[in-house]
């Protein structure tokens, strides 16, 4: 019986090939490219032996070799050509509802209600996240793409800078006006800061700031440079603080998105956000919950024994409990058709949840095959609105729909 052996005519063709690869003008022309000079060697008999079968044939067909080695330089990206460049990527399989399941839970909008809206301050701010009005009604207050945190005053003189997040800003440096939204911003927004979760206290009146780069910040109703509360936890600095929401005994609940760079981690589906709650009085931060998938919008109820946050990657709402026998507990309130951001509650008590886009079925094949997520992402072909479409999940939103609880 004995294992059976290749050919030796096999490994002669192997060598013939490979000498071919290496001395391309002995297979006649030396204008001839090596893929020609594999696919004239492939067609040749070796020793006698007949042609190779059709299946046979096209499995040693040099577009093929060419194709695996295409996509192993892909994925390899020696030289960082891809859109991610040097930068570590580590996808990671997440957990989300089916597709067909949380789209057949919710109505389309048909009729684009959204869309006949009124787009207000056109080309007058530039990335504005939270809208917030202050305890006598007047704003709105918005932070911007550019570090400012800006308040409306009227068609006579428009919107005006209310407050800044840090000293490093500077006219020169941080206002790039409709560039603030694009990667030009992006170089310097570390420095300018990226105010994202505005909230007044209700009695003093003073404007709570959480910035993906500076943290929890305070400023009081007269505006100006903000005061530092947060910006550290349990020895680690806060890297993507994203939205807030106060209490009536005090105590400021806000997201910590990730530990890592927040648009790799979009990509990525990894689950290193936080919920934090900071105590005034004592002035000391606490770990609420973690291991959050995208962590976002925060906002209580209307009596406030629990609050709902956004878990964008996961694209669901979450409830956390804060009274009764259920403190506490985590609890799965809706699956979202979207990627959500922002929540918001109403005088009627409903939460409006803004979602800034739509889910697809490429989107749940990517999420499931992490392999799959890492090739797609080092393709070294332009994928440019791509980017810029995972770039703005933290920007601008449109209201898609709205959960309401009695």
């Amino acid at each position: 019986m004995g294992n059976k052996t290749q050919p030796a005519s096999n490994h002669k063709a192997l060598s013939q090939i490979m000498h071919a690869l290496m001395e391309p003008i002995t297979c006649g022309n030396p204008t001839k490219s090596y893929y020609l000079c594999i696919s004239f060697l492939l067609s040749l008999p070796i020793n006698g032996e007949e042609k190779p079968t059709k299946d046979e044939a096209l499995l040693q067909h040099p577009c093929l070799l060419l194709v695996v080695l295409l996509l192993g330089f892909v994925i390899m990206d020696p030289f960082h050509m891809g859109p991610l460049g040097s930068h570590e990527f580590r996808p990671v399989k997440h957990d989300i509802a089916p597709y067909r399941h949380v789209m057949d839970d919710w109505p389309r909008d048909n009729r684009s209600r959204l869309g006949h809206g009124k787009l207000e301050f056109v080309d007058e701010v530039f990335g504005p996240e939270s809208l917030e009005f202050d305890i006598f009604g007047h704003g709105p207050y918005t932070g911007l793409a550019d570090g400012r945190i800006v308040r409306w005053m009227g068609d006579t003189v428009g919107w005006e800078t209310f407050a800044l997040v840090t000293a490093n800003w500077s006219q020169k440096l941080c206002a790039k006006g409709i560039d603030s939204t694009t990667s030009k911003q992006w170089k310097v927004e570390q420095r300018c800061g990226h105010p994202l979760g505005l909230r007044f206290h209700k009695e003093t009146g003073d404007l709570y700031i959480v910035d993906a780069y500076y943290g929890l910040l305070v400023v009081g109703p007269e505006g100006g440079l903000a005061t530092p509360l947060v910006t550290h936890v349990q020895g680690k600095p806060i890297l993507f603080a994203n939205d807030l929401d106060i209490h009536k005994n005090g105590s400021i609940f806000f997201t910590d998105t990730s530990k890592r760079n927040h648009f790799f981690i979009l990509l990525e589906g990894e689950a290193t956000g936080r919920l934090l709650r900071y105590d005034p009085p004592i002035r000391t931060t606490h770990l609420v919950l973690y291991g959050l998938a995208f962590p976002i919008g925060v906002q209580l109820s209307g009596d406030q024994s629990f609050l709902l946050f956004i878990e964008t990657t996961n694209y669901r709402l979450v409830k956390y409990r804060l009274e009764g026998p259920k403190t506490g507990n985590v609890e799965l309130v809706a699956n979202l058709p979207g990627f959500p951001d922002n929540i918001r509650l109403n005088e009627r008590g409903q939460f409006w949840v803004a979602i800034d886009c739509c889910r697809t079925p490429a989107q749940e094949v990517l999420t499931h095959n992490p392999w799959l997520r890492s090739v797609y992402f080092k393709l070294l072909l332009q994928v440019a609105d791509e980017v810029e479409y995972l770039a703005q999940v933290d920007g601008d939103e449109d209201v898609h729909s709205h959960l309401s609880f009695q």
